[in-house]
């Protein structure tokens, strides 16, 4: 980024900061605050900053226009010591970065990855909520002003957990116990008489059917078990044809278990029977026990009720973040300098119909010349907007995000080719 370039961003921050409502923390003089600016790019960080005030802190802004604006998820004794361990951790947030980057076989689309990375913060969100029992006030949502969202929990009870209490809580959202060993939310019970489909006789005596019963079914991650193999068998039985059922069975258990067509008859007959549906869902049993192979296909369910409720932390959730007792983060009502767009606070109401690439973009439609030094393309405000290498002139907008992401410099240059 060339000074000029540099120059005509830091105007444009430094107007937006003039007027801007910036989500100050809590516990602000015990906040370290750290910055990226523009004459530094593409990098070096300026940390161990405090301000005593709001009105301190906004000034700084304003007057500094920053390209990027971090303060500490920790609470310091000392913020503005210049080592880490003179400063007095007292405690910290907990905090979850979701981010469209890391997650598995994502889509190259913006687009398609903003609304992907929307889903996982959803999920994370009912783990905090219904499992953790933390309340929506307790959670601070922000969107990143890039590819993804923060989460901030600031109940009393998480600032001083440590390192390692806070990868616990990482290996349950996660599943990871779950997909390691499952058998700790399972028990088995056995029926007798005329239980279930399962009661057997032999020499003329009634034989017990051992069945799985889901610990904890009506809460957790037990629940989303449960849950899951109800609407996966539901969902199979509704198939219009049968030999539509018996072919998606078997291709979707074909590589785990050895099933045949009697195993498959009995699964859908379970998944036509309401009693033994609202069976799984109000007691937490599972009777598959008459079923051959029934520890495998029932550890297979587990397995993908897992895959679809589990939060990744090695795809969505960039982990050391969460871990990490002494963070910086984004500041919301920032502005994020790799995008120029609003680093925004949300509510839970809010995100469901937030749409980034409008919502967080916050500059104007006046005409600004660029040049740009490759082809990109990207959608803003709704509008899909294409760039060809050379002379451009785009709306404001615009202009700041190819800069921002570092393919245009602002204003004409030599020998450049011109494009309308």
């Amino acid at each position: 980024m060339d000074s000029r370039t540099a120059r005509f961003l830091r105007t444009r921050f430094q107007n937006y900061y003039k007027n801007a409502e910036i989500g100050l923390p809590d516990h602000l003089p015990n906040r370290e605050w750290a910055f990226i600016f523009y004459d530094d790019m593409p990098g070096k960080m300026h940390r161990h900053k405090a301000f005593g005030s709001p009105g301190e802190t906004l000034d700084y802004l304003y007057g500094m226009a920053p390209a990027h604006v971090y303060y500490s998820t920790a609470y310091y004794e000392y913020p503005d010591a210049r080592k880490m361990n003179e400063k007095n951790w007292l405690g910290a947030e907990l905090i979850f970065d979701l981010d469209a980057d890391h997650l598995p076989n994502a889509s190259k689309n913006y687009v398609d990855m903003l609304e992907l990375v929307k889903k996982e913060t959803f999920k994370l969100m009912d783990f905090l909520l219904d499992d953790f029992g933390f309340s929506e006030r307790e959670i601070e949502l922000v969107f990143s002003g890039g590819r993804g969202y923060h989460l901030h929990v600031k109940h009393p009870k998480v600032i001083t957990l440590n390192s390692s209490s806070r990868r616990e809580i990482i290996n349950y959202i996660s599943g990871k116990d779950l997909k390691e060993n499952y058998d700790y939310l399972i028990t088995e019970e056995k029926l007798f008489g005329d239980f279930g489909t399962g009661s057997k006789t032999y020499k003329g005596k009634k034989q017990g059917v051992t069945i799985k019963v889901i610990n904890g079914y009506d809460c957790g991650w037990g629940k989303r078990i449960a849950e899951y193999i109800v609407d996966y068998l539901k969902k199979e039985v509704s198939k219009e044809s049968k030999k539509e059922m018996f072919k998606d069975l078997r291709e979707n258990l074909k590589n785990e278990i050895l099933i045949g067509q009697e195993t498959i008859n009995k699964l859908i007959k379970i998944g036509t029977d309401e009693k033994a549906l609202n069976s799984i869902l109000s007691r937490g049993r599972v009777d598959f026990g008459f079923l051959r192979n029934s520890g495998k296909i029932f550890e297979y369910l587990v397995r993908q009720s897992v895959q679809k409720y589990a939060v990744d932390f090695g795809a969505s959730i960039d982990e050391p973040v969460t871990a990490d007792i002494k963070r910086l983060i984004r500041v919301p009502g920032s502005l994020h300098g790799g995008s120029g767009m609003l680093v925004k606070k949300l509510t839970l109401s809010e995100l469901e119909k937030f749409d980034p690439l409008n919502d967080a973009v916050i500059f104007g439609e006046r005409p600004v010349k660029v040049t740009v030094s490759k082809p990109f393309s990207v959608q803003l405000k709704g509008r899909d907007l294409r760039v060809e290498e050379g002379k451009q002139e785009v709306p404001e907008y615009a202009a700041i995000y190819l800069i921002c992401r570092g393919v245009a410099e602002y204003g004409f240059r030599r020998d450049q080719p011109s494009h309308t």
